[in-house]
């Protein structure tokens, strides 16, 4: 019986609901002493709000009778010098979250969210946003009505989306992220009055100020693209990408709220891109003869376009670029101040002419099966020119302005400039195979499968710098290359005797430099590295223009050759895989002029053991023999060799190649037994076995420390900086007996060598023999590479 009456209350139970209610009430003031307790009791209150949406109606009607919102509202009220906003917003979040029932009512979300909170005090800002976030996650079309004043049909304040604004610029990034998060809660309720009141001034400033954000990172980029133009550095590079990706991050938001299907939203966004970034900075540099204020370089314009034409997939910014290339005259009349009063006659121009030439393209007769006729460039030209000739703007130039086909952007191509070339190509391709641009502006664009109007001045352009091949890296030369594919794809792989002459005169090259890898100090690993890289090369060059990264186009600064002759192993290594890049391109483009394909890896089906694994089918497994192994060699020449000052070690000299694999091993008898041990192992390769002038009997060798990643990158950027940082190769000095002894173990050394080497060129021979062939046989001249084999 008294057991009965000491009973614990459940705490999940109406009774123990109401008992921490009671004890929130009593609070009247809010100090140190008892911050404690009172988040105790918010944090039962929640618990139980939490259990009672899912389990127990009773608990929820106890919620609204007793106004548990208002009881929060209150806290904040009474402790605004005791720093519990934090706290209380947290508890708030957590129960708001997790309740299913509507919990909006009586204008307390409203009320909370107004509060004034003291931001500058503390860490308050995040678990503000958070809030607000969690709240938009409840926001539907029931419900979105409890968080707006209507007058009239016509919403005048939501300050849930209004207080998220103030913090759209936060520096912190994940309050960035949550406001942008929220943003999209409401718009994707799809309320005409909400959106009515968000496209509206002074709320729809956002999404100007959105743009000119991204205007603003047009000149950051500008500074950083120029700057890696003139003087390519790691650390600018890394800055570049960062840049980029921020600019990226905000490019995809933008085109995430055109995507959200309201006509008002998406106008108003696309309106401000045109109005404020594309047509007064990025357009005005890609014509020559226009120039203002907001000008970037031409190069920066073609590098954001190129992401931006990416990212957009949206049909009216597309066309718009390909309308405003093709007839430059639609922006002649930027202003230069870009004010508001002169952005808005301008993009309301330049829409004007917009619409204009999308009625002459609809104006254009079909065929009975509905399908519209294929048109050339000249006809649609015309149609635009009538279209437009009744504008004030266009009238007073001349005839052949009008019907220039992207005059602004050819100038670039056939410029000096080898960058604008790449960029300009990659920039033209990443448009022309959008899916959003309108095929006959695609047709006139002259880089389309659907109408193929290809210059051959481009074709021999990107020939010529692909010929320079001493000036640029091997990443440039597969972003060369995969420019190359595109336009001989569009011009049916047709290429003319001189532009033959050219790529046969660039392959000839690339296969000289392969040789003369075979007699370097990285043979042995040339067979892995073309098999790997083949895979890689093969993607490149497969690569849509969707995911074609612009910034590769850049990479022409980078210019470091790598000279021949005696140089560190490290930096022979980066000299051999760029010679083995380089030559995979080329061989991989020479089948796909010649043949129409990219032929299959030779490599790829070869067996492990002759890939620079061991030979296990017989005799030593050369990579098993290590530091402290006690492998069965023979007998070995003796010599001498000192690891360390002033003292002396016995060894025996064994070198040994089985296949593609090969080692130099010292091994050191064990006192008073016959076995014996390995004190050292180097590969043979690269070992350059030299005897002393003055000490005949010294036999000097070089060791390659560089250890390679043969897989090399698997992150999606690519590698495009030689590293600085080279590992010193190591020294021994041998010595023998006697002259005929150094001489003897020198000769021993080399005939090994020559047995690796023999076993690389047997697996190259038949690549090399067939690129040989065929370069004879369709006309490429004289070459040496009959005689590899």
């Amino acid at each position: 019986m008294w057991k009965s009456l000491w009973r614990s209350r459940d705490r999940f139970s109406l009774q123990e609901f109401k008992y921490q209610i009671n004890e929130l009430q009593k609070i009247k003031v809010v100090d140190k002493l008892n911050r404690e307790s009172i988040f105790n009791i918010l944090q039962s209150i929640v618990e139980i709000v939490t259990y009672g949406d899912r389990h127990d109606p009773s608990i929820f009607e106890c919620f609204m009778e007793y106004q548990i919102l208002a009881e929060f509202l209150r806290l904040l009220k009474i402790g605004r010098n005791s720093r519990i906003e934090a706290n209380v917003l947290h508890y708030l979040s957590i129960m708001i979250q997790n309740m299913e029932n509507y919990c909006f009512s009586n204008d307390y979300i409203n009320n909370i969210i107004l509060h004034p909170y003291e931001f500058d005090v503390g860490d308050l800002a995040p678990y503000y946003v958070s809030f607000l976030r969690t709240v938009s996650g409840k926001v539907n079309r029931d419900t979105i009505c409890l968080l707006v004043k209507v007058q009239d049909d016509i919403v005048v304040s939501f300050p849930l989306y209004t207080a998220a604004l103030k913090f759209a610029r936060h520096e912190e990034k994940m309050i960035q992220i949550a406001v942008r998060a929220l943003t999209f809660n409401i718009y994707n309720v799809s309320d005409d009055m909400v959106y009515a009141f968000i496209t509206t001034p002074p709320v729809s400033e956002y999404f100007s100020d959105l743009v000119l954000d991204l205007r603003q990172q047009c000149f950051s980029l500008d500074i950083l693209v120029n700057a890696i133009k003139d003087n390519f550095t790691h650390m600018m590079w890394k800055e570049l990408l960062l840049e980029t990706d921020k600019f990226i991050d905000d490019l995809y938001y933008c085109k995430d709220i055109i995507r959200v299907g309201d006509f008002r939203l998406s106008t108003l966004m696309i309106h401000d891109l045109l109005g404020l970034l594309i047509i007064p900075v990025l357009l005005p540099s890609l014509q020559s003869y226009h120039t203002n204020d907001l000008q970037i370089s031409a190069l920066s314009s073609l590098y954001i376009f190129s992401h931006l034409i990416q990212i957009f997939d949206v049909k009216e910014v597309v066309d718009s670029v390909a309308v405003a290339l093709l007839y430059p005259y639609t922006v002649l009349s930027i202003g230069k101040d870009g004010g508001s009063i002169s952005r808005e006659n301008n993009i309301n121009l330049f829409l004007e002419h917009l619409n204009e030439f999308g009625e002459c393209l609809t104006s254009i007769s079909t065929t009975e099966s509905g399908m519209t006729e294929r048109v050339n460039g000249e006809c649609l030209s015309r149609h635009s020119a009538e279209c437009t000739s009744s504008s004030s703007h266009a009238s007073n130039l001349e005839q052949d302005d009008r019907q220039s086909k992207s005059g602004g952007i050819l100038s670039l191509i056939f410029s000096e400039n080898n960058t604008l070339l790449l960029a300009s190509l990659i920039f033209l391709i990443i448009l022309s195979e959008s899916r959003e641009l309108d095929d006959s502006l695609a047709s006139m664009m002259g880089l389309s499968q659907r109408k193929i109007v290809m210059e051959q001045m481009i074709l021999n352009s990107v020939l010529k710098f692909l010929v320079s091949q001493t000036a640029c890296s091997a990443l440039t030369q597969w972003t060369i290359g995969w420019v190359l594919r595109k336009l001989l794809v569009f011009q049916d792989n047709k290429l003319t005797v001189q532009d033959l002459d050219l790529f046969n005169m660039s392959y000839e090259k690339s296969c000289e430099r392969l040789l003369n890898e075979v007699k370097g100090c990285w043979f042995d690993y040339i067979p892995v590295t073309l098999k790997n890289e083949w895979e890689r090369c093969m993607a490149v060059l497969d690569e849509s223009s969707k995911s074609k990264d612009p910034s590769l186009a850049l990479t022409t600064a980078l210019n470091r050759h790598i000279p021949d002759g005696d140089i560190s192993s490290s930096l022979a290594w980066e000299r051999m895989v760029e010679t083995v890049k380089v030559f995979v391109l080329h061989h991989l483009i020479k089948a796909f002029v010649y043949e129409g394909r990219f032929p299959e890896n030779p490599l790829l089906n070869l067996r492990n053991s002759l890939m620079n694994t061991p030979e296990e089918t017989q005799g030593m497994d050369v990579r098993s023999v290590n530091f402290g192994s006690e492998p069965s060699l023979g007998s070995g020449i003796p010599c001498k060799i000192s690891f360390s000052k002033g003292k002396e070690s016995e060894v025996y000299l064994t070198p040994m190649a089985k296949g593609i694999s090969g080692k130099l091993v010292l091994v050191e008898k064990i006192p008073h037994q016959t076995r014996r041990v390995v004190i050292a192992a180097a590969p043979l390769v690269g070992l350059n076995p030299t005897v002393d002038k003055k000490h005949l009997t010294w036999l000097h060798l070089r060791v390659r420390d560089h250890q390679p990643e043969i897989e090399g990158s698997k992150t999606g950027r690519y590698q495009c900086i030689i590293s600085d940082d080279h590992v010193v190769d190591r020294r021994w000095t041998l010595g023998f007996s006697s002259k005929e002894a150094c001489d003897a173990a020198q000769l021993l050394i080399l005939k090994e060598i020559s047995k690796q080497r023999s076993r690389v060129e047997s697996l190259l021979a038949p690549l090399l023999r067939c690129s040989a062939e065929s370069l004879l046989s369709n006309g490429g001249g004289d070459s040496n590479l009959a005689c590899v084999v």
